[in-house]
Protein backbone atom coordinates (compact mmCIF):
# COMPACT_ATOMS: atom_id res chain seq x y z
CA UNK A 1 0.00 0.00 0.00
CA UNK A 2 0.88 3.59 -0.94
CA UNK A 3 0.72 6.28 1.39
CA UNK A 4 -0.19 8.60 -1.52
CA UNK A 5 0.07 9.16 -5.88
CA UNK A 6 2.77 10.97 -4.75
CA UNK A 7 4.68 8.68 -3.21
CA UNK A 8 4.13 6.33 -5.95
CA UNK A 9 5.56 8.51 -8.21
CA UNK A 10 8.64 9.03 -6.40
CA UNK A 11 9.19 4.94 -6.01
CA UNK A 12 8.17 4.69 -9.94
CA UNK A 13 11.03 7.98 -10.61
CA UNK A 14 13.31 5.67 -8.92
CA UNK A 15 12.57 2.63 -10.85
CA UNK A 16 12.78 5.14 -13.86
CA UNK A 17 16.32 6.75 -13.30
CA UNK A 18 17.65 5.39 -16.36
CA UNK A 19 16.01 8.09 -18.47
CA UNK A 20 16.87 10.96 -16.17
CA UNK A 21 18.37 13.94 -18.28
CA UNK A 22 16.85 12.55 -21.68
CA UNK A 23 14.24 14.72 -21.32
CA UNK A 24 11.45 11.90 -21.39
CA UNK A 25 7.42 12.52 -22.30
CA UNK A 26 5.43 12.03 -19.32
CA UNK A 27 2.21 11.45 -20.09
CA UNK A 28 -0.79 11.03 -16.75
CA UNK A 29 -3.68 9.37 -18.17
CA UNK A 30 -6.30 12.00 -16.21
CA UNK A 31 -7.02 12.63 -13.85
CA UNK A 32 -5.74 10.95 -10.92
CA UNK A 33 -2.52 10.23 -12.64
CA UNK A 34 -1.58 13.42 -13.86
CA UNK A 35 -0.68 13.95 -10.14
CA UNK A 36 2.31 11.29 -10.72
CA UNK A 37 3.14 12.42 -14.25
CA UNK A 38 4.13 15.71 -13.20
CA UNK A 39 6.65 14.02 -9.98
CA UNK A 40 8.20 11.56 -12.30
CA UNK A 41 8.92 14.17 -14.55
CA UNK A 42 10.03 16.60 -12.17
CA UNK A 43 12.59 13.86 -10.77
CA UNK A 44 13.43 12.95 -14.28
CA UNK A 45 14.04 16.11 -15.78
CA UNK A 46 11.33 15.48 -18.55
CA UNK A 47 7.97 17.35 -19.50
CA UNK A 48 4.14 16.71 -18.61
CA UNK A 49 1.47 16.45 -20.98
CA UNK A 50 -1.81 13.82 -21.13
CA UNK A 51 -2.86 10.82 -22.47
CA UNK A 52 -6.33 11.27 -23.14
CA UNK A 53 -8.03 8.07 -23.38
CA UNK A 54 -11.65 7.14 -22.04
CA UNK A 55 -13.03 3.81 -21.36
CA UNK A 56 -15.85 2.63 -24.06
CA UNK A 57 -18.95 1.86 -21.87
CA UNK A 58 -21.03 -1.88 -21.95
CA UNK A 59 -24.38 -1.46 -23.09
CA UNK A 60 -26.67 -1.09 -19.98
CA UNK A 61 -23.30 -1.79 -17.67
CA UNK A 62 -21.77 1.78 -18.08
CA UNK A 63 -19.78 0.70 -14.79
CA UNK A 64 -18.05 -2.26 -17.44
CA UNK A 65 -15.50 -1.12 -19.88
CA UNK A 66 -15.58 -3.41 -23.63
CA UNK A 67 -12.59 -1.17 -24.40
CA UNK A 68 -11.53 2.13 -24.96
CA UNK A 69 -10.88 5.46 -27.46
CA UNK A 70 -7.89 8.16 -27.70
CA UNK A 71 -8.66 11.24 -28.52
CA UNK A 72 -7.94 10.60 -32.38
CA UNK A 73 -10.66 8.07 -32.37
CA UNK A 74 -8.79 4.89 -32.48
CA UNK A 75 -10.51 2.48 -30.44
CA UNK A 76 -9.51 -0.73 -28.53
CA UNK A 77 -11.93 -3.35 -27.67
CA UNK A 78 -11.84 -6.36 -25.62
CA UNK A 79 -12.62 -9.32 -26.49
CA UNK A 80 -15.47 -9.72 -24.64
CA UNK A 81 -17.78 -6.41 -26.08
CA UNK A 82 -19.32 -9.00 -28.51
CA UNK A 83 -20.53 -10.59 -25.61
CA UNK A 84 -21.74 -7.76 -23.87
CA UNK A 85 -24.02 -6.80 -26.36
CA UNK A 86 -21.91 -4.56 -28.23
CA UNK A 87 -22.62 -4.14 -31.99
CA UNK A 88 -20.65 -2.02 -34.09
CA UNK A 89 -23.11 0.46 -34.76
CA UNK A 90 -23.21 0.87 -30.48
CA UNK A 91 -19.53 0.72 -30.28
CA UNK A 92 -19.53 3.57 -32.89
CA UNK A 93 -21.99 5.45 -30.94
CA UNK A 94 -20.60 5.31 -27.44
CA UNK A 95 -17.33 5.68 -29.04
CA UNK A 96 -18.65 9.22 -30.78
CA UNK A 97 -19.79 10.40 -27.06
CA UNK A 98 -16.61 9.24 -25.60
CA UNK A 99 -14.50 11.17 -28.44
CA UNK A 100 -16.76 14.15 -27.69
CA UNK A 101 -15.43 14.59 -23.83
CA UNK A 102 -12.02 13.93 -24.92
CA UNK A 103 -11.92 16.54 -27.51
CA UNK A 104 -13.14 18.79 -24.52
CA UNK A 105 -11.13 17.66 -21.92
CA UNK A 106 -8.14 18.89 -24.28
CA UNK A 107 -9.42 22.27 -25.35
CA UNK A 108 -9.82 22.48 -21.06
CA UNK A 109 -6.52 21.30 -20.15
CA UNK A 110 -3.95 22.73 -22.78
CA UNK A 111 -6.03 25.54 -24.65
CA UNK A 112 -3.09 27.23 -25.82
CA UNK A 113 -1.06 24.13 -27.50
CA UNK A 114 -1.39 21.31 -28.89
CA UNK A 115 -0.24 17.84 -27.12
CA UNK A 116 3.08 17.33 -26.97
CA UNK A 117 4.85 15.68 -29.80
CA UNK A 118 6.11 11.76 -28.57
CA UNK A 119 8.02 11.42 -31.84
CA UNK A 120 11.34 10.24 -31.51
CA UNK A 121 11.19 10.39 -27.27
CA UNK A 122 11.47 8.38 -24.90
CA UNK A 123 7.23 8.16 -23.61
CA UNK A 124 6.19 7.48 -20.12
CA UNK A 125 2.28 6.65 -19.72
CA UNK A 126 1.87 6.83 -16.33
CA UNK A 127 -1.57 5.45 -14.37
CA UNK A 128 -2.24 5.00 -10.69
CA UNK A 129 -4.06 1.76 -11.27
CA UNK A 130 -4.36 -0.41 -14.02
CA UNK A 131 -6.99 -3.38 -13.40
CA UNK A 132 -8.00 -4.46 -17.17
CA UNK A 133 -5.50 -2.76 -19.12
CA UNK A 134 -7.80 -1.65 -21.69
CA UNK A 135 -6.99 2.19 -21.68
CA UNK A 136 -3.35 1.75 -20.84
CA UNK A 137 -3.42 -0.39 -23.99
CA UNK A 138 -5.36 2.52 -25.85
CA UNK A 139 -3.07 4.90 -24.83
CA UNK A 140 0.13 2.86 -26.12
CA UNK A 141 -1.53 1.98 -29.30
CA UNK A 142 -2.25 5.24 -30.09
CA UNK A 143 1.36 6.67 -29.24
CA UNK A 144 2.89 3.71 -30.81
CA UNK A 145 1.88 4.89 -34.24
CA UNK A 146 3.38 8.42 -33.19
CA UNK A 147 7.17 6.98 -33.46
CA UNK A 148 8.10 7.38 -30.14
CA UNK A 149 12.28 6.09 -29.21
CA UNK A 150 11.05 4.29 -26.50
CA UNK A 151 7.46 3.64 -25.01
CA UNK A 152 6.87 2.94 -21.02
CA UNK A 153 4.13 2.19 -19.48
CA UNK A 154 3.77 3.05 -15.71
CA UNK A 155 1.80 2.54 -12.92
CA UNK A 156 1.42 2.14 -9.15
CA UNK A 157 -0.30 -1.08 -8.92
CA UNK A 158 -1.70 -3.54 -11.54
CA UNK A 159 -2.98 -6.73 -11.96
CA UNK A 160 -1.13 -9.14 -13.15
CA UNK A 161 -2.94 -10.12 -16.39
CA UNK A 162 -2.77 -6.57 -17.08
CA UNK A 163 0.83 -6.26 -17.05
CA UNK A 164 1.38 -9.66 -19.31
CA UNK A 165 -1.11 -7.46 -21.83
CA UNK A 166 1.01 -4.42 -21.44
CA UNK A 167 4.03 -5.98 -22.17
CA UNK A 168 2.88 -6.71 -25.43
CA UNK A 169 2.48 -3.05 -25.85
CA UNK A 170 5.31 -1.36 -24.54
CA UNK A 171 8.79 -1.56 -24.75
CA UNK A 172 8.98 -1.84 -20.49
CA UNK A 173 6.37 -1.49 -17.92
CA UNK A 174 7.21 -0.69 -14.54
CA UNK A 175 4.43 -1.49 -11.92
CA UNK A 176 5.01 -1.51 -7.97
CA UNK A 177 3.01 -3.80 -6.92
CA UNK A 178 1.20 -6.58 -9.03
CA UNK A 179 -1.26 -8.34 -7.71
CA UNK A 180 -3.25 -11.24 -8.98
CA UNK A 181 -6.55 -9.35 -9.30
CA UNK A 182 -7.12 -5.74 -8.61
CA UNK A 183 -10.56 -5.25 -7.91
CA UNK A 184 -9.99 -1.24 -6.75
CA UNK A 185 -7.08 1.00 -7.18
CA UNK A 186 -8.05 2.96 -4.68
CA UNK A 187 -7.66 0.16 -1.67
CA UNK A 188 -3.72 0.53 -2.70
CA UNK A 189 -3.75 3.98 -1.27
CA UNK A 190 -3.99 5.60 1.96
CA UNK A 191 -4.38 8.81 1.27
CA UNK A 192 -6.62 8.78 -2.73
CA UNK A 193 -8.51 12.16 -3.24
CA UNK A 194 -10.54 12.75 -6.23
CA UNK A 195 -8.57 14.67 -8.75
CA UNK A 196 -11.20 17.54 -10.17
CA UNK A 197 -10.47 19.01 -13.90
CA UNK A 198 -9.41 22.24 -12.21
CA UNK A 199 -6.39 21.01 -10.28
CA UNK A 200 -5.39 18.74 -13.32
CA UNK A 201 -4.92 22.08 -15.43
CA UNK A 202 -2.92 23.84 -12.45
CA UNK A 203 -0.89 20.90 -12.56
CA UNK A 204 -0.42 21.04 -16.34
CA UNK A 205 0.67 24.61 -15.81
CA UNK A 206 2.87 24.15 -12.94
CA UNK A 207 4.98 21.67 -14.69
CA UNK A 208 5.56 23.68 -17.68
CA UNK A 209 6.99 26.51 -15.54
CA UNK A 210 9.12 23.89 -14.63
CA UNK A 211 9.86 22.57 -17.65
CA UNK A 212 11.58 26.36 -18.33
CA UNK A 213 9.64 25.62 -22.18
CA UNK A 214 12.11 22.89 -23.08
CA UNK A 215 10.46 21.87 -26.56
CA UNK A 216 13.65 19.34 -28.29
CA UNK A 217 14.66 16.63 -26.11
CA UNK A 218 18.91 16.60 -26.01
CA UNK A 219 20.75 14.52 -27.88
CA UNK A 220 22.20 10.78 -26.05
CA UNK A 221 23.01 7.86 -26.77
CA UNK A 222 21.39 4.40 -27.25
CA UNK A 223 18.38 3.53 -25.45
CA UNK A 224 18.98 1.16 -21.97
CA UNK A 225 18.07 -2.39 -22.35
CA UNK A 226 14.13 -3.46 -21.82
CA UNK A 227 13.13 -4.12 -18.24
CA UNK A 228 10.02 -5.83 -18.06
CA UNK A 229 8.21 -6.78 -14.54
Amino acid sequence: MFESRERAAELLALRLMAYRGRNPLVLGIPRGAVVMARVIARELGGQVDIALVHKLRAPRQPELAIGAVDEAGNIALEPFAAEAGATERYVQAERDVQLAGLRARRSAYTPARPALDPRGRVVIVVDDGVATGATMAAALHSLREKGPERLVAAAGVAAAEAVDRLSALADEVAVLEIPHELDAVSLWFQHFPQVEDAEVVALLRAAEGEAGGRETPPKVGPSPAAEAL
